[in-house]
């Protein structure tokens, strides 16, 4: 399965963005979700993760109140909806999908991947 992770750009600190995770021509509704990021120099971390049916969703303590996971209305789709950006956030991001039953926060459990999209936040 081929992931397409989009919506990044450069926001001021105190702003939003949505990224999006999509897998064309197919579906991931039976998959867990998840979103990393990976800052220049540091270890990829997990952010965001949702299971296969939008029932549970799990955070990092460092966005927990700032950023929404959520599937949408089409299957194969999922969105990052980040709100108060802060510097720190910035990083590459990394949509990522797996089979497994529950949602998981270590790379090597999931087994699809996208191709990143650069978020940048300035102060």
């Amino acid at each position: 399965v081929q992931l397409q992770a989009s919506g990044g750009g450069l926001v001021q600190a105190g702003g939003s963005l949505r990224l999006s995770c999509a897998a064309p021509g197919r579906t991931f509704s039976s998959s867990v979700v998840g979103w990393f990021r990976q800052a220049p120099g540091k270890e990829r971390e997990f952010v965001a993760g949702i299971s296969w049916n939008g029932g549970t969703t799990v955070y990092a303590d460092s966005v927990k109140g700032r950023f929404t996971i959520s599937r949408g209305n089409a299957k194969n789709i999922v969105y990052l909806q980040m709100n108060s950006l802060k510097p720190e956030d910035t990083a590459v991001y990394y949509c990522a999908a797996g089979t497994m039953s529950f949602i998981r926060v270590r790379t090597s459990e999931y087994d699809y991947w996208g191709q990143g999209t650069q978020v940048t936040v300035s102060s």
